[in-house]
């Protein structure tokens, strides 16, 4: 399928607010006739597009922080403490699996890294209550086994969700999740178990606070401090506090499938913008069931479809200065479209995939370009809006604005309006809440927030991450000067057999690291992962791949 019609962007950006020909007044005459061009402007809004460009590099400079190497040691710290905190609740009762798989993705559920209904979760800002925030997607269930399109039982689920049936899985696995289950009587007489999203949510919070409970009792320093857990629907919000480092997880049980989804089948056919960067069987590796049902589905049955695995392969091709214009739109929507809660980050991420497939590669790929894609941007959110159609990336016959009243989407259309009279001004407001919350984040750090020895609240005992902490590290030779000498992100594999102390602002795009867990003085392999980091953005669109063997 070709994608969907955003292309008529003259139409949607001229037809709310003002007339686009206010501009043309403003636009400054040459001198004589061997004078040149007077500077490239925007015809809605007369602004000057090196001046968008100029206030998009200077968020992005505020937006994406400076990472030394205590933050990035940080990062791994609470990484380790998470995967701790999950092997204990694996013990509580068995029900995760033993060798399980986490996709760690670097934002937070209300930056739109994955598919989640925002009205559910807690208002968190950065700044105020976190520093980093990541996304964790634990399996509660895995489906590996098939090498086939795999055929979910959507009869009862609006397009893009599904019921799950445990008659795919083994009589265990049945046994292990009934008390997680709604019971359907089937007309043979038999019994059918449909994994139920929000008794697993409920399973899961318990387990985690039983887990943080009981770790609570035997504090240690040197580990990070829990200083928030919270359910927001059925996602588990933790806060912690690594050093002066504040980081927040939402985990998000879900459901891990290999193969691709039977509905999402016919996008494979079509043609697009990653054709020939990255193969097919990266892009179709696994998909998940995330815990989100549709606006007149059965919140205790229905789970949705999650491309999150594919989404990560899938940047890999997305140009720097687009990412910029994306993250620089995102940050305006999310501050003006928060209320009330109709338009998420991810339709804006879909909104940019489909301009990948839609636009040349040449276009896109160009560096002084990222006001332009910042307009387009808000061109086709605001027709989107005006039309109640955003068609999901992958599944594009499922409308993701399909539930959107018609006056709440004039509300937001008209928002967006004001945004396109004016980017400029939109965007210094923007650069002025990143700036913000960086200062809050200092004076917190000031103020003793964290202390590098951990505090008497309760963390799991982790050894093995105190240990780490006392070995020196060595950056690899030459890596300073590949990462200088390349503007661009480059794939970079460095193989290493602990944490190590580094900028992860210097980084190249990607590492590869090897974690060891220590247990009664041995050392076993506990997990492999890359680890994606940006130069323009850690918060953005990049991701950790965790496995846990």
């Amino acid at each position: 399928m070709a994608a969907p019609a955003l292309s008529s962007r003259a139409g949607s950006a001229g037809s709310l607010g003002n007339s686009p020909t206010m501009a043309a007044g403003r636009l400054p005459h040459s001198g004589g006739s061997g004078s040149g061009p007077g500077p490239e402007l925007d015809f809605r809004s007369a602004a000057r597009m090196e001046d968008l460009n100029r206030l998009i590099q200077e968020f992005s400079k505020h937006d994406q922080r400076e990472y030394d190497d205590q933050r990035a040691l940080e990062i791994h710290t609470a990484k380790d403490f998470i995967f701790s905190m999950l092997g204990m609740v694996q013990k509580l009762d068995q029900k995760l699996p033993v060798a399980n798989e986490y996709l760690l993705l670097s934002g937070g559920v209300r930056e739109g890294v994955v598919d989640m209904d925002l009205d559910e979760l807690s208002v968190y800002a950065r700044g105020t209550d976190y520093d980093m925030d990541f996304t964790l997607l634990v399996p509660a269930l895995k489906l590996h086994d098939r090498n086939q399109p795999v055929t979910l039982d959507m009869r009862h689920s609006a397009l893009g969700h599904s019921w799950l049936s445990l008659r795919l899985f083994d009589e265990g696995t049945i046994n292990r999740w009934k008390d997680c289950c709604t019971v359907v009587d089937h007309i043979s007489g038999t019994v059918n178990y449909f994994f139920s999203p929000t008794l697993v949510a409920d399973w899961f919070h318990q387990a985690v606070a039983l887990v943080l409970l009981e770790v609570q009792k035997k504090p240690q320093r040197g580990v990070p401090r829990v200083e928030k857990v919270q359910r927001n629907g059925t996602v588990i919000s933790v806060i912690l506090g690594v050093g002066s480092s504040r980081m927040l997880y939402d985990i998000v049980p879900v459901v891990s499938f290999k193969g691709w989804p039977a509905v999402a089948q016919s996008w494979l056919m079509e043609n697009h913008f990653w054709d020939g960067k990255i193969t097919e069987e990266e892009v179709i590796s696994g998909f998940y069931l995330v815990p989100a049902c549709s606006h007149k589905g059965r919140k205790e049955n229905e789970w949705r479809l999650s491309f999150a695995r594919s989404e990560v392969q899938l940047k890999k091709c997305i140009s720097s200065s687009l990412m910029q214009a994306y993250q620089a739109c995102k940050a305006i929507i999310i501050k003006l479209l928060s209320r009330p809660v109709a338009v998420s980050p991810y339709h804006l991420r879909s909104i940019m995939l489909w301009a990948c497939d839609r636009l040349p590669a040449n276009f896109l790929s160009q560096d002084d370009f990222s006001a332009h894609f910042l307009l387009g941007l808000i061109d086709d959110l605001q027709h989107c809006l005006v039309n109640k159609t955003c068609p999901n990336y992958f599944i594009p016959q499922c409308n993701m604005l399909e539930q959107l009243s018609d006056a709440d989407a004039m509300l937001h259309a008209r928002k967006l309006s004001s945004v396109r009279s004016d980017p400029a001004e939109h965007l210094r407001s923007t650069i002025e809440h990143a700036k913000a919350a960086n200062r809050l984040t200092v004076e917190v750090q000031w103020r003793g927030g964290g202390s590098a020895g951990g505090s008497a609240t309760g963390t799991p005992p982790l050894a093995a991450v105190g240990r780490r902490r006392r070995q020196p590290a060595r950056r690899p030779a030459g890596q300073e000067a590949a990462a200088a000498r390349h503007g661009e992100p480059r794939e970079v594999h460095l193989r290493v057999h602990q944490p190590r102390r580094r900028d992860a602002a210097a980084l190249p795009h990607r590492r590869q690291v090897l974690l060891r867990h220590e247990t009664n003085g041995e050392t076993n392999i506990l997990s492999s992962f890359s680890f994606f980091f940006s130069f323009f953005s850690l918060p953005s669109l990049d991701s950790i791949l965790e496995s846990r063997e």
